[in-house]
């Protein structure tokens, strides 16, 4: 209840004791009048009481709160300070090492970088010189190469001819190759490699040299030549692990081109035969597929004879 509530309370028992007394019956009400405003008035102060002493206990754990927020604030600012300052003292002890290794590590990657470079160097001057030994060991067997018989009609050889050497070494001979192929310029191309096999056909880029000329006869659609080409490839250099599958893959092309599909699917299985791991066993199977033939399935490595037993 509240104050109004209470002073009106209070207002109505003066009141009541103010009025005068007319009758015995009148007299009885107003008693029973202010014993109920006493008891209410009794009411009245023991709410108050009660409010009180809640009021009185919600100050003090507002109080407590209070100071328990600023230990906790407290105890959060010496948390915090101590957290800098081990931070600090971490950033001062990491800083200084991290900094020298940084530095040790720029070093070494300098170091590298002038390694690899040396290396590179290095390799090149290798190429160099083996293009050079390469030329030098052509040079030699062309030397050495005896000279050539005298012709039927009893002419002889001039004095002092000597046998035919090339103007460039097969390094050079046949990069131009590559570059004029590159280019498209296909026949010079095809001329220079044709050179190179004719002064440098025992070297290891020689089978290369033969499949690139059949490779661009069958870029200009010249099947047949392409087809002899090769076969010169097959026929000169069957060891080649690079350029014999080509040459298989390619004939086998030419053939399909010039409408000889029996002679293309004896050269597609001969391929897949021969090199079934391979890339082009693979493209060969496509092309006897889309030729409506049926694709063999590589034949299996021959079994092991099981070891023979010890006689006891």
């Amino acid at each position: 209840m509240s104050r109004r509530f209470l002073v009106c309370a209070l207002i109505a028992a003066a009141a009541l004791s103010l009025v005068p007394m007319r009758s015995r019956g009148a007299d009885k009400t107003v008693l029973e009048l202010q014993r109920d405003v006493a008891g209410l008035a009794d009411q009245v102060r023991l709410l108050k009481e009660s409010q009180d002493k809640q009021f009185t206990a919600i100050t003090v754990l507002v109080q407590q709160a209070l100071d328990t927020s600023r230990t906790s604030n407290n105890g959060v600012a010496v948390i915090q300070s101590n957290l800098q300052q081990s931070l600090r003292d971490l950033e001062s002890k990491i800083v200084a090492p991290v900094a020298g290794l940084s530095t040790r590590l720029d070093g070494i990657d300098q170091d590298l970088r002038a390694l690899q470079q040396s290396v590179a160097d290095l390799n090149n001057v290798m190429g160099k010189l083996q293009g050079q030994l390469t030329d030098l060991n052509n040079a030699v067997k062309i030397l050495q190469t005896p000279a050539p018989a005298p012709p039927a009609g009893g002419a002889a050889t001039p004095a002092g001819a000597a046998p035919e050497v090339p103007t460039i070494s097969a390094t050079d001979l046949y990069a131009n190759a590559n570059r004029d192929r590159g280019s498209g310029k296909y026949d010079i191309a095809v001329q220079e490699y044709q050179d190179y096999l004719k002064y440098y056909g025992n070297t290891e880029l020689a089978p290369a040299a033969q499949f690139y000329i059949g490779y661009i006869h069958l870029y200009q659609k010249n099947n047949e030549e392409a087809v002899k080409d090769f076969d010169t490839v097959l026929e000169k250099y069957p060891d080649d692990p690079n350029r014999v599958p080509q040459a298989f893959f390619y004939k086998g092309m030419a053939l399909q081109s010039l409408g000889r599909r029996n002679d293309a699917a004896k050269e597609y299985r001969e391929l897949i035969d021969r090199y079934p791991k391979s890339d082009l066993a693979t493209k060969s199977c496509d092309q006897l597929v889309a030729m409506g033939l049926h694709c063999p399935a590589p034949k299996a490595p021959p079994a092991k004879a099981p070891p023979k037993k010890k006689k006891q």
